[in-house]
């Protein structure tokens, strides 16, 4: 299975970017700023939709939408593998969009051992701090300790896509 053509929409609506003219300029993943060329790269400097620019990436004369595009798809692999690995039941294609946006933006690893994917493998799981699907996934609303409310409102959005 791989991310529909609407989960690729979604994800680009999720993470947005940051552009110039139409080209697609780093920035500051904290503030959504546009990064200066004489600037240094500050931690999580990002480009195009949330790829996080990893040391010796040189992305100073920006990108296109179609290389946004295709540096988000190299970089959702990441987030399908861990669905492929940690997700033992059938998936629908909504399902499959949603849970990889949920390990997309909260990483592989945390996907792996979270709450969500054992309610997703196993019908009977209770667990007493998630005691359902939508409570243990909608609680990946916090960033440093805070709830976000653009991170709420993913959740929302990406449990309603898994349910429809």
């Amino acid at each position: 299975m791989k991310i529909s053509d609407n989960g690729i929409k979604m994800l680009k609506r999720f993470e947005g970017s940051v552009k110039i003219g139409d080209m697609h300029v780093i920035y500051d993943d904290k503030t959504g700023r546009p990064v200066k060329l004489d600037e240094e790269l500050p931690k999580g400097a990002t480009i195009g939709y949330g790829h996080l620019i990893k040391s010796g990436e040189d992305f100073k004369n920006g990108i296109t939408e179609r290389q946004a595009t295709e540096i988000l798809r190299l970089d959702i692999s990441t987030a399908e593998q861990a669905v492929k690995d940690n997700i033992t039941v059938p998936l629908s294609q909504n399902q499959y969009d949603a849970l990889v946006s949920l390990a997309y933006n909260i990483g592989a690893k945390n996907f792996a051992g979270s709450t969500v994917v054992k309610y997703v493998n196993d019908s009977n799981y209770h667990n007493s701090k998630y005691p359902t699907l939508e409570s243990a996934w909608k609680a990946w609303n916090k960033s440093g300790g805070r709830e976000m409310p653009g991170l709420s409102n993913r959740r929302h959005q990406e449990f309603n896509l898994f349910n429809n």
